[in-house]
């Protein structure tokens, strides 16, 4: 890993992420498709009861009471085991990206097991970066509509068109707002898995590290979404085409309600795969992009040359005040030898 421990540019960190993920290519991928097949398993589940209802009543009259019924379900059911997925996945794929990173050999359980143990801090992260990426201008551009809107009715109205256009500017800046902060917040679980930092610590360990960085995350965002839009048209269309010819060669609405239920569970299966295959993408890059601030920033790759030539306990006994000189190890003998290590 010594070697990769330099200052690197965007597309070497791409080259990088594409390097590990092929190499380890069924440890991401299963570490990926694990947490991501509870979000199939219920997404059919409810399938089926949406198209039990439906069929078995005679007619697509009944798909309101049937998509009522498959909501509820969603939300009584659905909902928490689809945010512990998400969390599964996210945190264990960033355990399985360190690994790789550091050329270590890491088996799909024991990268989701250890997500187990921390889950309520992994939990807590990612709901502290929701908040405070689109939470804080969510709040600050309604306050902001609302008070346009009260003005406008104090002045007894006004151009419609003029109040449209400003609420346009408010949202645009409150989206703008939140993804830089996104942006900001983006390598705070690399800092929570790395260095085992609470929450809160791990969002400032971001903030601090990504001051110079955003604008190559943001790059290496939208190259990956380009990528993730492109696969998935290629997914989509195959499937749109077949449900069109098939729903030409029936007639009835039962029928066509038959079609359009097949044709959702090829989209869904199509999408798990997708996700599935472009999730650790991201969260691989991230990672590399978290070293490489530490590099840039603090010198990180040299602490690791030190620790690996065993100069790290002296550099930290020198630099800690206080302690008896009769406990501080003897810095090692610099020999040629050592000199031509380092």
């Amino acid at each position: 890993m010594i070697n990769q421990l330099r200052p690197l540019s965007l597309g070497e960190i791409l080259d990088r992420t594409a390097q590990l993920y092929r190499r380890n290519f069924w440890l991401f991928a299963g570490v990926s498709a694990a947490p991501t097949g509870v979000i199939v398993g219920l997404s059919a589940g409810l399938g089926a009861v949406l198209a039990a209802t439906v069929i078995t009543r005679h007619g697509i009259g009944q798909m309101g009471a049937a998509a009522g019924l498959a909501g509820g379900l969603l939300l009584v059911v659905a909902a928490p085991l689809l945010v512990a997925a998400l969390v599964f996945s996210q945190a264990g794929l960033t355990r399985a990206a360190l690994s790789a990173h550091n050329g270590q050999t890491l088996s799909i359980r024991a990268a989701l097991g250890g997500v187990r143990p921390r889950f309520g801090r992994y939990l807590w992260l990612l709901v502290l970066q929701g908040l405070l990426a689109a939470g804080i201008p969510g709040v600050i551009a309604a306050g902001a509509i609302a008070g346009l809107a009260a003005l406008l009715r104090l002045a007894g109205g006004g151009s419609g068109a003029g109040f449209g256009f400003l609420i346009f500017l408010i949202l645009a800046a409150a989206i703008a707002a939140a993804v830089w902060r996104a942006l900001g917040y983006a390598m705070s679980l690399a800092a929570c898995v790395v260095e085992e930092k609470t929450a809160w610590e791990s969002i400032q360990r971001a903030m601090k590290l990504s001051q110079a960085a955003r604008g190559r995350i943001f790059v290496m965002f939208l190259l990956v979404w380009a990528l993730s839009l492109v696969l998935s048209m290629v997914v989509y269309i195959p499937v749109a085409i077949m449900a069109g010819i098939v729903g030409a060669m029936g007639h009835g609405a039962q029928y066509a309600a038959v079609v359009l239920i097949s044709a959702e569970a090829l989209n869904v299966l199509g999408n798990f795969a997708l996700q599935t295959l472009i999730a650790p993408v991201y969260l691989i890059a991230l990672l590399l992009f978290y070293f490489d601030q530490r590099v840039r920033t603090e010198g990180y790759d040299i602490e690791r040359m030190m620790e690996e030539a065993g100069l790290s306990q002296w550099a930290r006994a020198e630099a800690s005040p206080g302690l008896p000189n009769g406990d501080a190890p003897s810095a090692p003998a610099m020999t040629p030898d050592t000199v031509k290590e380092l």
